[in-house]
């Protein structure tokens, strides 16, 4: 289970610093936040695993199949 939560950790912040860092028409970035919340675990992984961490209160479900951390 701990190998499960730094894969989903690590997939979230790679997703949330691809979508700050997507550039527009000009040289910068636009500094924005990202909107990016929740997201599908690793597949990697069995569902189970994703079920018994969110009711151990590490991830949080949201929904769909996707789970996001609980501290936000």
């Amino acid at each position: 289970m701990e190998s499960a939560m730094r894969a989903f950790r690590k997939r979230i912040k790679l997703a949330r610093l691809s979508d700050e860092s997507t550039l527009g028409g000009r040289q910068l970035t636009s500094g924005k936040k990202s909107g990016i919340d929740a997201m599908m675990p690793p597949r990697e992984f069995p569902a189970a695993v994703w079920i018994a961490l969110a009711e151990a209160g590490r991830l949080k479900h949201v929904g769909e199949g996707f789970y996001s951390l609980p501290e936000e």
